[in-house]
């Protein structure tokens, strides 16, 4: 153990007196290898595409503007004007938002008259939100609303 109070490992890394590495986070006392566990999560891994559309999925959500729209439309229908009217912005800056969900197949659009309606695409994609508010603090009460809608 040096002064700062880190011992320095075989690879180089520097492991802190509380069992973590330089950036903090927790690590093994020892290094050991353990086959099986390897083998299985190794086993339990999908293509790498799946995980690079999961990636694109939440970079798109990753934009709070997007994400009240997702949150609004969680509880009702609303056309165009009226999520630019809810979110104080311009239909052009709101159209470019609903463009980018509606490509990544988070909304979808419906014609009634002269109005286009947008709604979540699929039930999949109202659980994602409604789990993404309970995982930021949302109370149960509040999510619950969101389902009925």
């Amino acid at each position: 153990m040096n002064a700062s109070g880190s011992t320095q490992t075989t690879r180089g890394q520097r492991n802190h007196a509380d069992g973590s590495d330089q950036n903090g986070a927790p690590q093994c006392g020892i290094r050991c290898i353990h086959p099986q566990a390897v083998a299985e999560a190794r086993a339990q891994l999908r293509d790498a595409s799946t995980y690079q559309a999961m990636a694109d999925l939440f970079a798109v959500l990753a934009d709070p503007t997007r994400a009240q729209v997702v949150h609004l439309l969680l509880q009702r229908e609303l056309c165009s004007c009226d999520l630019a009217a809810a979110l104080g912005m311009s239909a052009p800056r709101i159209s470019q938002h609903l463009r980018v969900l509606r490509a990544a197949h988070i909304v979808k659009t419906r014609r009634e008259g002269k109005f286009v309606i947008y709604s979540l695409d699929d039930a999949h994609v109202r659980l994602l939100f409604q789990i993404g508010l309970a995982h930021t603090g949302e109370t149960a009460a509040e999510v619950a609303v969101a389902d009925i809608g």
